[in-house]
This record gives C-alpha cells, structure tokens and sequence, in this order.
C-alpha cells in the first residue's frame, strides 16, 4: 500500500541512506531494525510527511490514514479516558468501551479512566497515547519503540492485538521477541540501504552475514587475479612476441570491475571488568520487608533467598508491583524496615539504573564521566571504554547535556565497565539501544564470572540470560528456581483480573486441588505444546540445514563463474533456486508451528 523509489536522507556530511526502494502491501507487519543513528525514526517520519526526501519519493493511496507513535509524549484533555477517546471517530464518540478496552489491556484500573495524565509517569503516558492511537484504526500504524516502558503482561496483550490488526504495520523495537512474535517481513537499514526480506529479524541478520561474506570472498578472488594479471603485463611487456597476449590482459584488466572492500561497521563490543571473589555466595537476604510511608500491605514482604557467585537472576513483574525498589533495597540505596541483606565482606557492585541519568554531570563530556568512574584516573583507559560504547575520536569530548537517550545508555553502561565488580545490578539496561547492542548485553553477561541482578521486561534477553527468576506477582514475592520458559510452562502469567476474581477462592483451596490444577496444566503441556516445540526445533534445524546448503551452492556457483564452466554455472543456479523456494516454503511451516505454539502456550500460561 506504500511505494517508495530511490530515497536519499542525509544530515550535514552524514548519508543516512540513498537510493533506496521498498513496498509496504497489504496486511504487511514490517519490522524496521538497524543501528541506532541509521535512520529508522526518520524514515517513520519521511513517510507521514513530517521530513521531506532529499530525493526520490513516498506514495500512498488517496484517503490512506496513517498513525505513528513516535517517542515524544503530548497528552492534553484532563482525564485518562478523554485523552484516549481523541482518536475515536466522529461516529464512535459515544464508543467509549473501545478505549477502557485498550487501557485495561495496556495496565490501566478502572479508577485510572477519571484521573489527569499529569498524574501518571511518562511511561503510563506513552501508553495514553498508545490507547489513543490503537483506538482510532488507521491503515497503517507506524510504531517506534512501543514495548518501552511496559512490563511483559502489557507487552503480552500488545502481541495479541497487533497480530490480529487487520492492516499494515511497521515497528521499530530492540525487543526482539516482541517484533519477531508479530512481524511477517523485516527491513533493515545497513550500508546506507534499505533491503526488505520475509521472515523475522534472524533471518534477515543471517542472509545480510552470509551476503557480506560472499562479497568478501569475491573481493579477495579478484584481487587475486588481478594480480596475476598485473604480474603477467610487467613480466612480458617488453617482449615483442608476446605483445599481443600483454595488450588482451591489459584490456581485461581494464575491463575488470573492481569490487569494493566493505568498511569495517563499528559494533558494540564489551566484557565486564570482574573482580575475584571467594566463596560460593555474595549476598544472602533474609525475611526483609518494605513499604513507601508505612503503607500497607508492603510492597516487599518477607522475602528471603540467597545469591550465588556464578546467578544470573532476573526480576520479572507488573510495572508497580515493585522489582526496581527491590533492586534499591539490595544495593543499599533503600533500607529494609525488617530484615536484613548481607553481602560478602568482598563484594564489589556496579549498578545500572536510568532513573540515576541525572546524576550525570550535563556540561561534562563522555569522557569525563568515565574517568569519574575509574579507580585511577588514567585518561587513556578512559579513552578505551568511551571507544568501546563507540564514542570515537572527537564524539568523546560531547557533552552529556546534547546526548541521545540511546547515546546516554552507553554512557551509563560505560561508567558500569569501568568498574571492576562480582555483582552486577542493572535495572533495564536494554531500553534505548539497538538490537545489536542488546546481543552485545546479552553475549557480555554470559561471559561474565560474577552474580548479576537484572530488571527485565525482554523475553528474548529473559529467554537467554535468567539462570533463576525473582517474581512479583499475585500480590507476593518467590523465587523461581529456573528459565523463563520453566516459569512459563510451570506457572505461568495469571491475568490480573482473574486473579481478584480468583483471591477469594484462593484461601479455601486445598492441596490436594492445587495439585491437581499443576497435574492438568502438565498434562495440557505434555499432550499439546510440547509436540509443537519439538517440531519447532526439527524445523529451526532443517532450515539451517538448509541455509548452510545455500551457502555451499553458492560458494560453488563463485568458483564455477570464476573459471566459467558453463554446465556447472546453470545446474548451480537450478539448484540454488530450488533450494530457495523449499526454504522459503519451510519458513512458512516454522512460522505456522511457532504460532501455535506460541498462542498454545500464552493460553496455558494466563
């Protein structure tokens, strides 16, 4: 439903894209990714007509409506329910249910409707202006990072909806699980162009890999023969007998296209400076409870475990239900009103809480604020880190007053690697950044040998990281002794209202009952989801299988191009066209099975 032919946009010296072309068709769920800085939000806005092209051009239908939740908030009416009830149609004024529908979805009580934005966070209001969108149906809905700032139920409800929206849809999110879960087609911005596949984000990051290495190899192939041929023109070009074969070698030469060498793409790359500990456990916390004012029921109640040296455990819950005061009370920046935490006489912690972002000093530089944070103040290291969270040359001497939200994340997880730590305590490290900085996350907290208390609303990144889960729900706090998908196979999110229609039951219930709910959610899994994840697997595995193929087919079609053997050139290009549309009919299977699974299992799970 949208075109767009030979796009260029570039600010001052900075090419952010140029001749670029895709399409937008009908029921397309397009997931836009590319690092931060590439141009993804300007794009969003290029198409509602906010940024003009520097060249080329945008076409959409005639009466084509188009709604875009950028990342800048503006609520205005005085209540909550008024606000969302803006993007109602004429004709639907009176539909207010529609609204009280999409805020409940997105955590709002019943109370809220009546109370002033004002009152609420800026991430509550995101979500205002989300209801508002979502509520006024347009064709095409243009969404830059909507899943910031919610917890993983609204993120949850988010999925569902945008799977069953019946028109176009285009989503910028670092949340990869979330975009993957939603998305039929990914578009990525890279090198300064834009490249539209089917499929979810994995495939478009491994087709972009295999791509540049092709071209890699080609590269060093014809350099390989252009020097020989060189060699061949300066060895004989003095001898007349061999003028001839001296002057066709220069013409080929000539005539040879030379293939570029892909410049190096600077890529988040980290390590965690870790600081040995004996012993098996830093930090035991036992029965501590805390509330706001003396509030009551606390938010924390009674809550006890212990932390091992090697734990990557991550704090999961509804916005409210309080994992970052929890993170506060371990890290000692609240005091429990009972209980106690005690940590190991040698535990070093560095901590990552973007509510601390105004700590920063606005007229220092980056590099500034890193050497604040070194134990010695050695401006070379300093140096090194603001590289490391790409901040190079002259981009380190920027102050932290001009600085992006993505750009203030690494700067902040810069200050967290330049101290040396066995426990980590990051509240939301992920929010901000691009997916290939949230895998860089990832891949430097596995690595790491100490204990790390995380806050996360990331499946993919909980999917990847968490060894044990705290959990928030239900009114209470445990531990969970397992992955994400344990947690979900085993417990499960309970929907909020099922669950007050479910609290009074819940003090009569006996054993034997609860043993029996936990008996038939087994069975459901082991009969029905269970299947479905081993053929998903048997999938991924065949696909892959598949993949690899494909890049032998097409390293062989190189060689045979090369020394121009005709026969092997068209059985070649055969084959790797047939082996194409069996993957392309492969991925379909996958990504009919993971939808099952996945709907099988939210349902077992609520």
């Amino acid at each position: 439903m949208i075109t767009a032919t030979n796009l260029k946009k570039q600010f001052g010296d900075q090419v952010l894209f140029e001749n670029a072309s895709f399409s937008l068709g009908p029921g397309d769920r397009l997931g836009l990714v590319g690092r931060n800085g590439s141009g993804k939000s300007t794009l969003f806005m290029m198409i509602t007509g906010e940024e003009p092209c520097d060249s080329g051009e945008i076409v959409t239908p005639k009466d084509y409506k188009i709604g875009h939740l950028d990342q800048m908030i503006r609520c205005e009416e005085p209540t909550v329910l008024e606000e969302g009830c803006l993007g109602l149609a004429p004709e639907e004024k009176e539909d207010t249910w529609k609204v009280k529908k999409i805020l409940s979805g997105l955590g709002f009580a019943e109370d809220d409707f009546e109370r002033p934005p004002a009152e609420f966070s800026g991430g509550y209001q995101m979500r205002i202006a989300l209801a508002r969108l979502l509520v006024s149906r347009p064709d095409l809905l243009l969404l830059d990072e909507p899943t910031n700032f919610l917890d993983i139920l609204s993120i949850r409800w988010l999925t569902g909806f945008l799977r069953s929206w019946p028109g176009e849809l285009m989503i910028i999110s670092h949340d990869r699980a979330f975009m993957d879960n939603i998305i039929t087609h990914t578009m990525g911005i890279h090198r300064r162009a834009i490249r539209k596949i089917g499929g979810a984000t994995q495939r478009y990051y491994q087709q972009i890999l295999a791509e540049e290495d092709v071209h890699e190899r080609r590269r060093v192939n014809d350099e390989k023969i252009r020097k020989k041929e060189q060699e061949f023109i300066n060895r004989f070009r003095a001898k007349a007998r061999r003028a001839s074969q001296v002057q066709s070698r220069v013409k080929r030469l000539e005539k040879m296209r030379l293939t570029d060498r892909l410049g190096s793409i600077e890529n988040l790359d980290f390590s965690f400076a870790y600081a040995p500990c004996p012993g098996k456990n830093v930090m035991t916390v036992e029965n501590i409870s805390f509330s706001y004012s003396g509030s009551t029921p606390n938010l924390i109640d009674s809550f006890s475990f212990t932390l091992q040296a090697d734990d990557k455990i991550c704090i999961i819950g509804r916005n409210g239900a309080g994992k970052s005061t929890l993170l506060r009370l371990l890290e000692g920046k609240l005091t429990p009103q009972n209980g106690e935490v005690k940590t190991h006489p040698r535990v070093k912690i560095a901590s990552f809480d973007q509510a601390d972002a105004g700590d920063l000093h606005a007229e220092h530089t980056i590099e500034e604020e890193i050497l604040s944070s070194l134990a010695i103040g050695d401006r070379g290291k300093a140096r090194s880190i603001c590289g490391t969270m790409l901040f190079t040359k002259d981009n380190a001497l920027k102050r932290i007053a001009v600085l992006s939200g993505g750009e203030i994340c690494r700067v902040m997880l810069g200050k967290v690697i330049a101290t040396p730590a066995n426990l980590l305590m990051l509240d939301e490290p992920t929010h901000h950044l691009d997916i290939e900085s949230c895998h860089a996350i990832i891949h430097s907290l596995k690595e790491f040998e100490g204990a790390a208390l995380i806050v996360t609303h990331d499946e993919y990144f909980l999917r990847e990281v968490a060894t044990k889960l705290i959990v928030l729900q239900d009114d209470r706090i445990r531990l969970f002794l397992g992955t994400y998908d344990e947690f979900l196979e085993q417990i499960g999110w309970m929907k909020e209202e099922q669950r007050k229609k479910n609290q009074l039951a819940d003090k009569i219930i006996n054993k034997a009952e609860i043993r029996r709910a936990k008996a038939e959610r087994r069975n459901i899994y082991n009969k029905t989801i269970k299947p479905l994840k081993r053929k998903t697997e048997r999938l991924e595995k065949e696909i892959a299988a598949m993949e690899e193929k494909q890049s032998e087919i097409t390293r062989d079609l190189i060689t045979a191009s090369e020394k121009q053997i005709v026969p092997d050139i068209l059985r070649l290009n055969r084959e790797l066209a047939e082996l194409e549309r069996a993957t392309e009919e492969k991925y379909e299977d996958y990504y009919r099975v993971h939808a099952e699974y996945e709907n099988k299992l939210t349902g077992v799970a609520s």
